[in-house]
Parts: C-alpha cells; structure tokens; sequence
C-alpha cells in the first residue's frame, strides 16, 4: 500500500505551494488515477512521494519510507518523463543494464521486451523508437526490478487509443497480480474507464478522492440532486420533456425521495417541478468540481457502473468486461511483437523470477560500457591515431621508440591512448548525469563506494586493454614498414611499461573522478589535461635545483623498518616502481587523483544520494 501524508511543497519565490497537504492510499490490487489539468500538481506530487522535491509530508510504501528502503527500485517502479536511457543505447542493451543494477537476472530483459510487446524492436535505438514503443519501454525500465509499486507520469500521453488500451491492460494486469499503480492523467474519461479509485486535484489542493464508480456517477459529468415528496412523478416530468426536447438527460432514482439528473441544471428542473405542481425539499447543483467532461464514464473491470446517455434513444450502457480484459494491444503494424503478447496472467507473475543478489555495479557497469557505441568509436580512433602517428615518428627517426610505440609527438599534452582512456572514464559518470537510468527518476547518482569501485575497476580495464593494444599494433606495423632493425628493445623495457600502463589508467581514473565530482563528462577530460598541461610544468619546476634530495635508498631502509627479508628482486622492482611514481607526471598525477577522490568523497557525504 503507498500512504502519502500531508504532501505540501516548497513555495518559491513568494508564490504559494505548487501541492498543498495532499493525503491520499493506494492500495495494492487496485489502479489510483491521479487526475487533475495541467498545473494541479500531480507531477509534483509524485516527486514529493519519491524525495525529489523539497517539502513536507512524508509517503510510506508498504509502511517504509522510500529512503529507508535498501533497494528502491524493488520496491518502486518509476517513469516520470522519457524513458532515462541514452539515445544510442539498444532497447535490449537498456533492460539489460537496469537489470543488472538491481540485480536481476539478465535474461529478464528478454522477458519484459515480451511481455510490453516489443519482440522485434529489441535491437532498435533509444533514439529511433516511435513514440509508443518508448512509452512501452519506459513501462518495462519501471518494471525491471519487479516492484510492487509503480508511480507513473502521465503514461499514455501522445498514445494511440489502442496503444494507451494495451498500456492499461499491462497496468491491470499488474494490480491484479498484487501490486500498487498510482498513475496521472488530465483526461477524466481515462480516469473512469481505466481506474478503480480516482483522486482529483485542483490548483495544488485535494478535490475528491472516490471510488471511479462514484466519480463516473457524480463528476464526470453536473449532477443535479433533487429531494421531493413526489420523486418519481417528478422524474417522470423531467424525463417526459427532455424527450420532447431531444435533449440528453438522465434520470436516477435514489433511495428515499431522491434524484439525480445528469444534463441538466438546477433552473430547467425547477421549472418543470413548477408546471407539474411537484413540491421540492432540496434542489442542489454538485458534481462539476473543475472535472466535467462530457463522454462515457463506463469502466472495464467493474459491474454496475452508472453510464452517460449520449443520445436521446439509446440504451443505456453499462460497463462489465471481465477483469483480464484479453485481446487489446497496440497497433501490430508499429509493434511487430505485439502478437506474442502474453495476455492471460497477471504481469508480476508472468515476470516474476527471485531477484538473486543485491545491487551488482560491476556488471552494471560493464552493460552500460559495451552498450554504447561510442566505446567501440574512441578504441578504433585511438588505434589508427597512434598508427598514424607512430609511423610518421618513427620515419622521422628522432623520436625514443617508447614515444614512438606510444604514438606521442613533443607536441601533444598527452598520447591518443591516454586521452581516449580519459574520455572513456569521463562518460561513465557524466552519462550518468546527463541521461539518469540507473536511477529512473529517484534521485542524483548514487554516490556508493561499490559503484566507484566499479567504475574504476572497469575504467583501469579499459585503459589497460587499450593500451596493449596500442603498443602492439604500433610495434607490429612498425616492424611491416620499417623492419625489426629498427625497434631496438631498451633494457628497462619493465619500467617503461609500468609507466605507460600507470599513465593510461592514471588518465582513465582522472576521467571518472572528474566526471564523478563535478557531474560532467567535459569536467573529466578537463582533469585528464589538467595533468600534463598546469601540473607537470610545475612540479618540474619545483623539483629542480640543488635543494632536491635522492629516494634511491627507501627500498633498503624499508626492509630495514619493517624486518623482513626479501630478495634483491624486490628490491629492484620497488625502486623501478618508485622511479616510475616520482616521474613528474607520476607525481602530478598521483596528486590529481588525490584530490579528485577527496572532492568525491567529501561531495558524496555532504549530499547523501538518495536511489
């Protein structure tokens, strides 16, 4: 069950709240329509329920509040907006990777694409989708962690009648397999065809809150409530000239003496109470409410709904399909899946598989790696870069093979391949910004020590990978256009590899911490130049002169403090690491990322991240 109590939002600018002391239930097994025009504050409602506005109130799904609870997207499924992918990414790749975030299975993105009816356009882009299909992805991201909640934003917006149909029949279909929907609409016939209970809202303040029987019976359309001795000679007048007139009025006798007129107002009813001689005790206008619409307010799923004549003559309609509602979807011609739609059981248990494992970041973060194309792009960019590069230095014959095999001319900051292993590590957090799917709409990017590590250990792979294959391709088209005589293998062949492995991963982890700190991709591949451009021109000039001391015995003393024993081996490779760290880009480095990591650190506990 969500409870929210008391939602009021924060006023700005001396403007009164946007929501004021909302309190509404949604109950499990049933569909919550929160229907209002556009400024009511139904959006913001929702984001006061997810914590993402500043207010007051408080909301409980299932007795917890959404920051109590250790993995919201199990618990709450969100589409607030477009679905919070990349353009670039696959509709596959996107349920892939948010299955893995809250630690699914990856072989559930099979199954929602399935079941929402996208079989067929799995491999098609973000981007590229027609407005439908998004809406339908945007539905099955919400459901990729198996919540018993959904909160959805304006779902079926810009829908087809037979897509915003199949939509709801997946949003029933999820209530009755147990679950909450509380879901906004501007459109009141929406509300009371699709609905069970109907909470309308009118400049920021509670309306009504019924069941959508009562709402379809009172506000969606004027309701004239009559009261008198003579109810039923009366209703028959009212009825006996609307028909005379060929006006569409409906007349219901209540318990007692009462009526209710549907089309008609308090003076018409008056008058005609006046020529027959009938007495009235009580004649009152309710129901418009700001919520009036003209239409049918019939509802699937529920017997006995009172219906709207739309016209003199006709039969008056009641709503009584049966609850699974089976055979509506969207157009088969836009969704070439729909066919395979499974319509009979309930979405949570057509879905359902026991989610196995917390929150996994690694294998997030290697689905949000590999599902964008642009990883591939910078790789091949970087390797005919450094080829290109690497040949015209190497016929120059001026270069050091290690600058040569690096492909890095005097003249650039910094080689392709670290700057690509930068830009890299600059995408995995400022795509996160910038297009927020891992966390659906609850909040900034989780600041956890599991997704940094992630992101590091990912990015440092990356940079590694890249960064062999840099080398060797170079020395291979090298020896095929210039002959093995030329690439002379240097004896400290160890410690130049060591540097330029802890320069790739070095520019990589900048990247990622840049991006991480200051919520931008730009940010990150700043921090990469910022190494080579301001830091190792100082620390040059810092470390010059006749005041500098010598680190060439610290292997010896160490061994000497700690009272181990070891083989000079260790101490050769202590002392070719130590000449690697005390290079000035080594330094400059080790400094940025020092920093980078304590801004992060420093930035993610003041602000706690909220997912």
């Amino acid at each position: 069950m969500l409870q929210a109590i008391g939602l009021t939002s924060a006023p700005r600018r001396d403007r009164p709240p946007v929501l004021h002391d909302l309190t509404l239930e949604a109950r499990p097994g049933a569909v919550t329509a929160l229907l209002g025009p556009r400024g009511s504050g139904k959006s913001t409602a929702l984001r006061l329920m997810l914590e993402l506005e500043p207010g007051r109130g408080i909301t409980y799904f299932r007795g917890r509040p959404l920051h109590r609870i250790a993995h919201p997207a199990r618990e709450v499924g969100v589409l607030l907006g477009d679905v919070p992918g990349h353009p670039s990414r696959t509709a596959r790749g996107q349920l892939r990777m948010l299955c893995a975030a809250t630690g699914a299975p990856a072989s559930r993105a099979e199954g929602l694409l399935r079941a929402v009816g996208l079989t067929g356009l799995e491999h098609c882009r973000i981007g590229t989708l027609p407005l439908g299909a998004d809406r339908f992805l945007g539905l099955a991201s919400a459901l990729s962690g198996d919540p018993h909640t959904l909160l959805l934003d304006e779902p079926g917006a810009g829908l087809s009648a037979s897509e915003g149909a199949a939509l709801h029949e997946l949003l029933r279909r999820h209530a009755v397999g147990g679950g909450t929907v509380l879901y906004t609409t501007q459109d009141p016939k929406d509300a009371a065809r699709n609905a069970d209970r109907i909470v309308a809202l009118e400049g920021g303040r509670l309306l009504a809150d019924q069941d959508a029987e009562e709402f379809a019976r009172t506000r969606l359309r004027p309701r004239v409530i009559v009261t008198s001795p003579h109810a039923a000679r009366l209703a028959s007048a009212v009825a006996q000239e609307a028909r005379a007139a060929r006006r569409a009025v409906e007349v219901v006798v209540e318990a007692g003496n009462g009526l209710s007129v549907y089309g008609s107002d308090c003076a018409a009813i008056g008058d005609t109470a006046f020529r027959h001689g009938v007495p009235i005790h009580r004649l009152a206008d309710e129901g418009s409410g700001g919520v009036v619409a003209a239409g049918r307010g019939g509802g699937k799923g529920r017997q006995g709904r009172v219906s709207v004549v739309e016209e003199p003559g006709k039969a008056k309609e009641r709503a009584g399909a049966s609850p699974d509602r089976a055979g509506i979807s969207p157009d088969a011609d836009r969704f070439p899946g729909n066919a395979g739609r499974e319509a009979v059981l309930p979405l949570r248990r057509t879905l359902h598989k026991p989610l196995r494992s917390p929150l996994r970041p690694l294998r997030y973060e290697v689905h949000r790696l590999l599902s964008l194309p642009s990883t591939a792009l910078v790789a091949a960019v970087v390797l005919l870069v450094s080829v290109m590069l690497a040949l015209l230095l190497g016929r120059a014959g001026r270069a050091g093979l290690p600058a040569v095999l690096a492909g890095w001319p005097a003249i650039s900051p910094l080689p392709p391949a670290a700057l690509g292993a930068g830009l890299l590590g600059a995408f995995s957090f400022g795509e996160e910004y910038r297009y927020p799917a891992l966390t659906a709409g609850r909040g900034t990017v989780p600041r956890r020590l599991g997704l940094l590590f992630a992101k590091l250990v990912v990015a440092a792979t990356v940079a590694l990978v890249l960064g062999v294959l840099v080398v060797g391709v170079d020395l291979q088209v090298l020896w095929l256009f210039y002959g093995a005589d030329s690439i002379p293998v240097p004896d400290n062949w160890p410690v130049l590899f060591a540097s330029w492995m802890g320069l790739v991963i070095g520019c990589a982890w900048a990247g990622v911490l840049g991006a991480g700190v200051f919520r931008a991709a730009a940010a990150g591949v700043a921090a990469v130049l910022a190494v080579p451009i301001a830091f190792v021109p100082l620390l040059q000039l810092l470390l010059t002169g006749p005041s500098v001391r010598s680190a060439a015995g610290i292997p010896a003393r160490l061994r000497g403090f700690a009272g181990l024993q070891w083989s000079p081996a260790v101490d050769r490779w202590l002392a070719g690491a130590l000449r690697v760290v005390g290079q000035p880009a080594g330094v400059a480095l080790s400094l940025v990322l020092t920093g980078l990591l304590c801004a992060y650190a420093f930035t993610g506990l003041r602000r706690r991240a909220r997912w």
